[in-house]
C-alpha cells in the first residue's frame, strides 16, 4: 500500500524518533567479576593531590632507597621547574601518600620533542639497586621502544642499541622495594600488540627475561600460550608470541603491580578513546579506566573496577605503587596523571 506523503513522513519521524530514546547499552569488560575483590570506593575527588603540574605520565617504582622514582612526559617536573619543557624527565617522591614531596633529578638522560617527537618513559622498575625504563617514541615518531637504565639513581643513563619496532607502549610489572617479593628470578614486561603509542589493539603481550640479563635483546622471551595443564609456554622467537589479554580495539596504555596482601596481580588500563578521535590515548581531562586482577601475570583475568568516565580525567597512566599499600591490601593509592599532574587518590578495596 502507498502511504500518503504525510503519513510516510509521520512514520519516518516516529521511526527517528524511536531510535533516538532507546538506550545504548554500556560496553561491558572484556573478563568476568573478580573473586577476590568485589568492589572499590574511591575517596573524594577534594581529596586528590597533585603536583608537577603540566607533565603527564608519570609510571613509579620503588627503589633501593626507598624512594619512589617516576618520570614526566611534555611537562616541567615539581618545584624548582626545568626551564624548558621536557619530552623525558625524571623525578624522586618521598614521603607518604597523603603527605610526599618530589623533586627533580637533572640528568644528560633527558629528552626534548613535544608529542610524537620527543621519547617518553613509559614503565619504569628498581631491581638490584639498578633502574631500568622503557622510552616509548624511540623512533621520534610516535612508535618503537627502547630500553634504558641507571645504576646511579637516575642521575646518568645507558641506551640500548636495539629496540622492539613491534611495540609502541612497554612497562615493567612491579613487586616490592627494588624488585622484592618477585614471583621468580624473571622481570616481566608487557605491551598492547602495536608498534604505535596512540593506537589500540586488540590484544596485550606479555615477556620476560632474566633480572640479571635485562639489557641483553637476546634474553627476552615471549609468552605464547598456556598449555593443557595451565602452564605457560615461552619463545624466543618474537613472532610467536600470543595473547595475554584481548579486548578488541581497547588494548593501549597501562600498568601492573602485584599487590601482595591480596595475592593477586592488579592491572590498571585505560580506555581509549572513542575511534576518530585525535589522539585516542588522551584521557587527561575525561574517559574512563578499569582495573583487571589475577594470581599471575598471565591470568586468568577477572574485573575489579570499570569505568567508562570517571568523576576527574584518569589521565593516560596509572600506577598503585607497592610502597603505598596497606599491609592488609585494603587500602591503596592511585598515582595518575590526570589533569597533566602527578596526582595522588585513595581507594578502598572491599574483598569477599
Amino acid at each position: 500500500m502507498k502511504l500518503p506523503h504525510q503519513g510516510l513522513r509521520a512514520c519516518i519521524l516516529l521511526a527517528l524518533l524511536q531510535f533516538a530514546t532507546t538506550p545504548v547499552p554500556a560496553a561491558e569488560p572484556p573478563y568476568p567479576p573478580s573473586p577476590v575483590i568485589v568492589g572499590m570506593e574511591w575517596a573524594s575527588n577534594e581529596t586528590i593531590l597533585r603536583m608537577a603540574k603540566d607533565g603527564d605520565n608519570w609510571p613509579v617504582t620503588w627503589a633501593d632507597d626507598d624512594a619512589l622514582y617516576t618520570t614526566w612526559g611534555d611537562g616541567t617536573g615539581f618545584l624548582p621547574k626545568t626551564k624548558e619543557k621536557l619530552s623525558l624527565g625524571f623525578a624522586r617522591v618521598t614521603g607518604t601518600p597523603d603527605k610526599f614531596t618530589g623533586e627533580n633529578v637533572r640528568s644528560p638522560g633527558e629528552q626534548l620533542g613535544q608529542g610524537r617527537d620527543g621519547k617518553k618513559g613509559w614503565g619504569i622498575l628498581s631491581v638490584e639497586g639498578a633502574l631500568y625504563l622503557w622510552l616509548g617514541h624511540a623512533d621520534n615518531k610516535g612508535g618503537q621502544t627502547q630500553l634504558a637504565w641507571s645504576r646511579d639513581h637516575a642521575k646518568t643513563w645507558t641506551f640500548a642499541d636495539w629496540k622492539f619496532a613491534e611495540f609502541g607502549m612497554m612497562g615493567f610489572v612491579n613487586f616490592g622495594k627494588d624488585y622484592a617479593g618477585a614471583r621468580d628470578g624473571y622481570v616481566y614486561a608487557y605491551s598492547h600488540d602495536g608498534p604505535l603509542a596512540d593506537t589500540p589493539a586488540d590484544h596485550f603481550i606479555l615477556m620476560r627475561a632474566p633480572k640479571d640479563k635485562l639489557t641483553s635483546r637476546d634474553a627476552w622471551e615471549f609468552f605464547v600460550k598456556l598449555d593443557a595443564k595451565g602452564q605457560p609456554q615461552w619463545s624466543r622467537d618474537i613472532t610467536q608470541r600470543g595473547p595475554v589479554f584481548q579486548h578488541r580495539d581497547a588494548c593501549l596504555r597501562s600498568a601492573m603491580t602485584y599487590c601482595a596482601p591480596l595475592k593477586r596481580y592488579l592491572w590498571w588500563q585505560h580506555i581509549p578513546l572513542p575511534a576518530g578521535s585525535k589522539d585516542r590515548g588522551d584521557t587527561r581531562y575525561t574517559g574512563g579506566f578499569a582495573i583487571y586482577d589475577a594470581p599471575e601475570p598471565w591470568g586468568p583475568w577477572t574485573t575489579a573496577y570499570y569505568t567508562e568516565k570517571w568523576d576527574v580525567g584518569p589521565g593516560e597512566h596509572g600506577d598503585f605503587p607497592s610502597k603505598w599499600m596497606s599491609e592488609d591490601g585494603k587500602t591503596l593509592y592511585l598515582v595518575f596523571s590526570g589533569e597533566d599532574s602527578f596526582s595522588v587518590r585513595e581507594v578502598t578495596v572491599r574483598g569477599e
